[in-house]
């Protein structure tokens, strides 16, 4: 019998997820955006996530399943085309974080090395960092728990440390309304950097195996949320009250670790600088493990080519296949374009797991106007998102169309020609039909 977990793992996995390498990839991003504005931005993004989180426990608990997610559009959506699609979208959004996180590695390594972007070393750090996690991977040699444990205390630690500091040299006149964006620019601003906020949906993973569910399981959702959307904001102001604009536009790409220098000076920008390769790298490893695994369940479910389920070594092809697409996207897109896809996917995903609660509320016993609410927030969002993009940086939309027009039609295509004997679970999770079927 597999080990339980208690809150403090589940909130460990939910922190570790969302304080990954997004914060240190997309903050420079977000005060492109917002300017002063750009803690309300992070409050935003964090409100719809907060909401989002609703929908997750309630599903979690009545359908605990090492699936997650996946799970959850199944038992909505049935297992036809529109779950094909919207499952593929969410392997394609962890494509897009693992290019994210990539992007940041090889932007913080660039700077640490040369002392400012060098594009050329970006993009060969960027593609480096995704080839050797993806080896590791392949061969069995994923980090232990204990490790993963010791790298989020870590990357925690050090950023707790930053922010806590950085609040007594604060400039608070950089965040008066006057500095701030207008309201649609800081409104994207959130909208494009809510990828940094989707790490709590691990939790949904691990459902099964959390000790006393009905108490730890909401608990862990709801204060990891909590407290990473605080952490966030304090972080922009520190950011934002430490440097002027023009800084901050200047080192945009590792826009955190120059923040550090006014108040520990040269020795801030390389700690902070160091941080942020240990936790893009260790976000990059845990990513291709998961995402590595969640190409493994979807085409035990049919819907993508068996060339993902084959082995190799100790590991599935689906991973280089994933390894392979994220160098894609780190190397020939730029930061704008990779964030807007990665929350792009990831609004859309959650729209329809609050959909899917609103739709299973009798199941899950919850409330349709929370749920109908994250419905509402997360298609917004969508809408904000590519409004703003089209009138303001359309090249910024390029990647999300790719994905999109690429995901639709190999979901058709694979789905009307693939494996057309291979019969579709109603489970995904062998352990959760076997407990359904008791039920009855």
């Amino acid at each position: 019998m597999a080990k339980k977990i208690g809150f403090i793992e589940a909130f460990s996995i939910g922190v570790g997820g969302m304080v990954g390498g997004g914060i240190f990839a997309v903050l420079g991003l977000t005060i492109e955006l917002s300017k002063g504005a750009a803690p309300i931005s992070f409050a935003i993004a964090g409100f719809i996530a907060l909401v989002t989180v609703y929908s997750y426990v309630k599903l979690s608990l009545r359908y605990p399943s090492e699936g997650g997610t996946i799970e959850f559009m199944i038992q909505a959506y049935g297992n036809g085309l529109f779950s094909t699609v919207v499952n593929i979208t969410m392997l394609f959004s962890y494509v897009i974080m693992l290019a994210l996180y990539a992007y940041a590695f090889g932007t913080y390594g660039s700077a640490l090395i040369m002392g400012h972007d060098v594009d050329w070393l970006d993009k060969a750090l960027s593609a480096g960092v995704l080839v050797v996690f993806t080896v590791i991977n392949l061969f069995g040699a994923f980090l232990t728990g204990k490790a993963e444990d010791i790298m989020v205390f870590i990357k925690l630690a050090v950023l707790l440390v930053f922010a806590g500091v950085g609040l007594f040299s604060v400039d608070i006149t950089h965040m008066e309304p006057e500095n701030w964006m207008p309201v649609p620019s800081f409104l994207a601003g959130g909208m494009i950097i809510f990828l940094a906020f989707e790490g709590f949906e691990l939790i949904a993973n691990t459902a099964r195996d959390i000790k006393n569910p009905e108490k730890n399981l909401p608990l862990a959702y709801y204060s990891s949320v909590i407290f990473v959307i605080f952490l966030y904001i304090l972080i922009a102001a520190v950011a934002i009250g430490n440097l002027s604009f023009k800084e901050a536009m200047e080192a945009k790409d590792y826009v955190l670790a120059e923040a550090a220098k006014p108040f520990f000076g040269d020795a801030g920008f390389v700690i902070i600088g160091i941080a942020a390769l240990l936790s893009t790298a260790s976000a990059i490893n845990a990513t291709i493990y998961g995402g590595g695994r969640t190409a493994y369940l979807i085409a035990k479910l049919g819907q993508i080519p068996e060339s993902f389920e084959r082995k190799i070594k100790y590991g599935y092809e689906g991973m280089i296949i994933i390894g392979l697409l994220s160098i894609i996207f780190a190397t020939l897109f730029n930061i704008n374009n990779i964030s807007v896809a990665g929350s792009l996917g990831f609004l859309l995903v959650f729209a329809l797991v609050n959909l899917a609660n609103f739709k299973l509320y009798r199941e899950t016993k919850g409330n349709r106007f929370i749920s109908g609410l994250g419905v509402l927030l997360c298609f917004g969002a969508v809408i904000v998102l590519i409004g703003y993009n089209i009138i303001h940086s359309p090249t910024s939309l390029i990647s999300s169309t790719l994905v999109l027009v690429a995901v639709g039609v190999f979901s058709v295509v694979y789905h009307h020609f693939g494996n057309k004997e291979q019969r579709l679970s109603a489970y995904l999770d062998k352990r959760l039909e076997r407990d359904e079927n008791e039920k009855k």
